[in-house]
């Protein structure tokens, strides 16, 4: 059997029909053979660090300000850090009141707690059991068109705040804000107050530096722009510069590959995961930077980046910094950002002093040094990355077991989502850089896999084929409108999605187009899929435009295309772009993004669970089993060259034990046993309340009709970590 390079989607057709019968039988190629992490780069930050004017002056003061502030309780307001959600692995596995009503795109008016498979409410302060996933099921779990026996549109997130209206914060004592709280009219158990949950769970942190764009739906952009999560999206965004000693002025920052930046800016205003609704990024400055960091909180005396900061020593651990936050920020950044004595330019809240620069700026500084932080966990020392490879790449120091599971990672073609060294496609740039050095990991000889800095991407669906956001896929987890993912829009109603941006650039509408940097960039001969060919071919083209339809020159240059550029580096003319985008049910400007989601890391899989974007599995075994089915709903935008029933593991189950083999070789035991640089303060995080769902202690110091919380305490570990490692998600559940 002989298939085109260029038809990699034909081949996984052909590899999950026909591989129950054996692949050799039909001289099947195998997907990509994955490799070690130590290879990719992390991409680099023009003008962080470096030039004639860095932003960050000194990068490990600035990674010490970040570990700081992403354990810091007082970041919240009432009590909840970054780590609170990403402290297990980079995930979070608590199991008490862990379950929101409804996902994201659901209006609030219509959601509800369902109930269990047993008929049992699920509602606010509920324990999670292993019998309660996954939270779709099947009579037959392996088989497609199975009778559904239960599903629930509840989805497994993070418990976050209370809420309440921001008024004020100490500078220098307390967790928690002044805030006027109150009974949400959701969670709530009879009457007295719990904590909201999110609608989405929480991924892991550990390698996100990797990513493209952040959170679930990709709305962490690209480019920080200092101040919010929207890149260029934002037209108030910016930072105070000192321009002399009597004037600062606002001026626009473009830091790329600084996604991590865009998402650390959100979650500490977010009602739901940590803060008082009207709270701003300065309102957070002001009350943290006169203070200690993690004044509260146990830092071990061997910490590897806190340590030599600690007031604790062997055998006697304190809690706190021997610095204060604004003696980091003057340490890490440059002094234009900080050093301005005046006030009055910044604003302030209603009544009160004006803002310091230092305040203005604090959602900068917050941004980067949590970044940069980040940066450094990468975890790249798991078996796979450090076993002995043969001449084929091969990791020969794995068990039998474990490369039959490569062997069936690689037949099934995971890796067409799971790409490269970080198991994700949506680290895009990074693959792009390594592809040039490593272009092995993306293909086999029979055919290739498009790695490029296209951040749009052409793929076949049921009718056509359409265009989706590289690192994205709609894979039939939950219902379309329970969550549109990365079809939904931002703060200001424009498109997440660049395919849909793409589209209107296309069509020559450059009001439409809120990405420029990264839409009008992408190259057509970059596809994995014809969309424009040269001449007329003798068989139907439902997709493509040709020259009758009107076609023109892409306007980049075509050196190093992945389609032959004589025939593909073509795009349709405005007028025909337009006109066919404009005509109903269009085959050729379609694009299909609903309810599609940020493809996450395999790395460290089987500590981060539970799974999926609405954390509906609990083990690695029903994961398997929901892509050995091909998917739990046939959503419009639902990729169906990738997702579809895979015959060699619905009807093996040793090949199915064999592929979770292989992915628990993609654990770092320095992430299992907490080793640095995976090493944490001590954190106190609110993990449900004192008593159960149907009745709870009220009396939080909070407000008297609020649950009293309970906690779960992660003690501070150093850069030796600890004694007892991480468990799988599913070992901290009630059976």
């Amino acid at each position: 059997m002989t298939v085109s390079r260029h038809c990699p989607w034909a081949i996984f057709l052909l590899g999950g029909l026909l591989a129950s019968f054996g692949a050799a039988a039909f001289d099947l190629p195998l997907g990509p053979m994955p490799i070690s992490l130590k290879h990719l780069p992390v991409p680099e930050v023009p003008g962080l660090l470096d030039g004639a004017e860095p932003i960050v002056v000194d990068r490990s003061a600035a990674i010490a300000l970040g570990k700081a502030l992403f354990w810091d309780v007082n970041v919240g307001s009432d009590g909840m850090a970054c780590g609170s959600c990403h402290f297990h692995a980079g995930a979070d596995r608590r199991v008490k009141n862990q379950i929101s009503p409804g996902g994201q795109s659901i209006a609030p008016e219509a959601k509800q707690f369902g109930a269990d498979a047993g008929g049992e409410a699920l509602g606010p302060n509920r324990s999670l059991r292993l019998s309660d996933f996954p939270l779709h099921r099947r009579q037959q779990p392996l088989e497609e068109f199975s009778p559904v026996t239960y599903e629930t549109d509840n989805v497994t997130g993070s418990s976050g705040t209370f809420g309440g209206d921001f008024r004020s914060a100490s500078r220098f004592s307390g967790s928690a804000d002044s805030c006027a709280r109150g009974v949400d009219g959701l969670f709530h158990a009879n009457g007295t107050g719990t904590r909201r949950v999110t609608p989405r769970n929480a991924p892991t942190v550990i390698n996100a530096v990797f990513n493209h764009r952040s959170f679930w739906d990709g709305r962490a952009n690209n480019v920080f722009n200092g101040s919010s999560p929207w890149g260029e999206r934002d037209p108030d965004a910016g930072v105070w510069v000192k321009v002399s000693a009597r004037s600062a002025k606002k001026q626009r920052l473009h830091l790329v590959n600084s996604s991590l930046a865009s998402l650390a800016t959100a979650p500490p205003l977010n009602t739901t995961e940590m803060s008082c609704s009207q709270r701003r990024l300065p309102d957070i400055g002001r009350k943290l930077l006169a203070r200690r960091p993690l004044q509260n909180q146990k830092v071990h005396w061997n910490d590897g980046v806190l340590g030599g900061l600690s007031f604790s020593s062997a055998g006697s651990l304190k809690a706190g910094l021997n610095t204060t936050y604004t003696e980091l920020v003057m340490r890490a950044f440059n002094n234009k950002y900080w050093s301005y004595s005046r006030r009055g330019e910044f604003g302030g809240p209603p009544g009160q002093t004006p803002y310091s620069q230092m305040e203005a700026n604090f959602g900068m500084f917050f941004g980067l040094a949590i970044q940069l932080y980040e940066s450094t966990l990468v975890s790249d020392q798991s078996r796979f990355d450090t076993s002995v490879r043969d001449g084929a790449n091969q990791p020969v120091e794995l068990s039998a077991a474990e490369l039959r599971g490569l062997e069936q990672f690689r037949l099934n073609m995971c890796g067409l989502c799971h790409l490269g060294p970080n198991f994700s496609a949506a680290a895009v740039n990074a693959n792009a850089a390594i592809a040039k050095t490593h272009p092995e990991a993306f293909g086999e000889p029979s055919f290739e896999i498009s790695t490029t800095t296209n951040v749009v991407e052409r793929i076949p669906v049921t009718a056509t084929t359409v265009f989706y956001d590289t690192g994205f896929a709609s894979t039939g987890v939950a219902e379309e409108a329970a969550d549109l993912g990365l079809g939904g829009t931002d703060d200001f109603g424009n498109p997440l999605s660049y395919s849909l941006q793409y589209l209107q650039h296309l069509a020559g509408n450059p009001a439409g187009v809120v990405d420029p940097n990264e839409v009008t960039t992408v190259r057509a001969c970059d596809f994995q899929e014809e969309f424009a060919i040269n001449y007329d071919p003798p068989y139907p083209t439902p997709g493509l435009f040709r020259p009758v339809d009107g076609i023109t020159p892409q306007p980049q240059d075509t050196a190093g295309c992945f389609l032959p550029a004589t025939t593909n580096a073509f795009l349709p003319t405005v007028e025909a772009a337009r006109a066919e985008l404009n005509r109903p049910g269009s085959l050729k400007m379609a694009a299909a993004v609903k309810a599609s989601f940020k493809v996450p890391t395999l790395r460290n899989i089987e500590l981060t669970g539970p799974y999926m974007h609405n954390g509906s599995m609990a083990t690695l075994e029903q994961v398997i089993e929901f892509y050995t089915r091909g998917g739990n709903y046939s959503n419009d935008a639902k990729q169906v060259t990738r997702v579809f029933q895979l015959h060699n593991l619905q009807f093996s189950e040793p090949n199915r034990q064999d592929l979770v083999a292989f992915l628990k070789t993609l654990t770092d035991d320095r992430v299992r046993y907490q080793k640095a640089p995976f090493d944490h303060p001590e954190i106190a995080i609110p993990s449900g309340h004192v008593g159960d769902p149907s009745a709870v202690a009220a009396g939080n110091p909070l407000g008297a009709g609020l649950a009293k919380d309970e906690y779960l305490v992660v003690p501070a570990t150093g850069a030796d970590g600890a004694a007892a490692p991480l468990q799988p998600f599913s070992g901290y559940l009630a059976p």
